[in-house]
């Protein structure tokens, strides 16, 4: 498994790419605020020509995501689309409507099932489970689940996740998504069904939208991926043959920067652990 190429910025990139599918949180903003520099990166390879589609696992329609990222301070020069793993998980959802269903996440979560006419009820009367996240992602752990899920899959109830994303940064800290309930649920022997990264379905979601804006087909050679999650955005695109950019400063900040500089063996060794490459890496998205 080779190293990636640790590179000083996007610029040294830029003209090999026509497409960039950058991941959002963890690269462009915290949850909290945005970063100024990843922004600025995005817009002037933007500047140049280029299309960034946002691809995000977040489990709610892209419109909601616009919305927040206005409200982080995300600037629209930094982006051309959006694609969420909400968007590509409604498919999912409406095959199995009316279900019912069990809905599992906090209310900010609903838009993602506007339009699809299905039912909710509780867990003991349902056909699927829903998963957007914990109730309280900010209290509760994966733990907190289990007895519900070893009822649950006694049922042989299904889970759709709409977000595989195990933790996120909120801030400082990290807080537990979607997936970490998911990988539980597989755990102990249920069925989980997701689209959003790394899985196929969000990929040539956000592939598609970029040939309809571009108006004619791209090349998987010119589209280069950006993002700072292992299990997600690097098996993806691992997994759909495209180049990554990995960004260190995200997920594994403190094991990669510890010293306050990329450690290429930690690196490594994380590539190693996750199964996963990238051609290059830097430690924050700048130009």
């Amino acid at each position: 498994m080779s190293s990636p190429a640790i590179i000083p910025g996007l610029a040294a990139l830029a003209d090999n790419y026509d497409v960039l599918l950058c991941d959002v949180w963890g690269v462009i903003h915290n949850g909290r605020e945005a970063f100024p520099l990843a922004c600025e990166a995005l817009a002037r390879y933007r500047a140049q020509g280029g299309e960034v589609v946002l691809i995000s696992n977040s489990p709610r329609p892209n419109a909601q995501v616009i919305a927040q990222m206005d409200g982080l301070g995300v600037p629209r020069e930094a982006w051309s689309l959006i694609v969420t793993s909400g968007d590509a998980t409604r498919k999912l959802l409406a095959e199995r409507a009316p279900g019912p269903a069990w809905k599992l996440g906090p209310e900010r979560d609903d838009p993602l099932y506007e339009g699809l006419g299905l039912a909710f009820v509780p867990l003991e009367a349902a056909r699927f489970i829903a998963c957007t996240g914990p109730f309280d992602d900010e209290r509760e752990t994966p733990e907190a689940y289990r007895e519900r899920f070893r009822a649950a899959i006694a049922r042989g109830l299904p889970m759709i996740c709409a977000n595989p994303d195990i933790v996120v940064q909120r801030g400082e800290k990290l807080i537990y998504c979607g997936g970490a309930l998911a990988q539980l649920y597989e755990a102990l022997d249920g069925q989980v069904f997701m689209a959003g990264k790394p899985h196929a379905a969000i990929y040539e979601l956000a592939l598609l939208k970029a040939e309809e804006r571009r108006g004619r087909p791209i090349a998987r050679a010119r589209v280069l991926c950006v993002g700072d999650g292992p299990r997600t955005d690097l098996r993806g695109a691992n997994a759909q043959g495209l180049d990554v950019l990995f960004i260190a400063n995200g997920i594994h900040g403190p094991e990669i920067l510890a010293h306050g500089a990329i450690d290429p063996a930690m690196i490594d060794h994380v590539f190693e652990t996750e199964g996963v490459t990238a051609a290059y890496a830097m430690a924050d998205l700048v130009w």
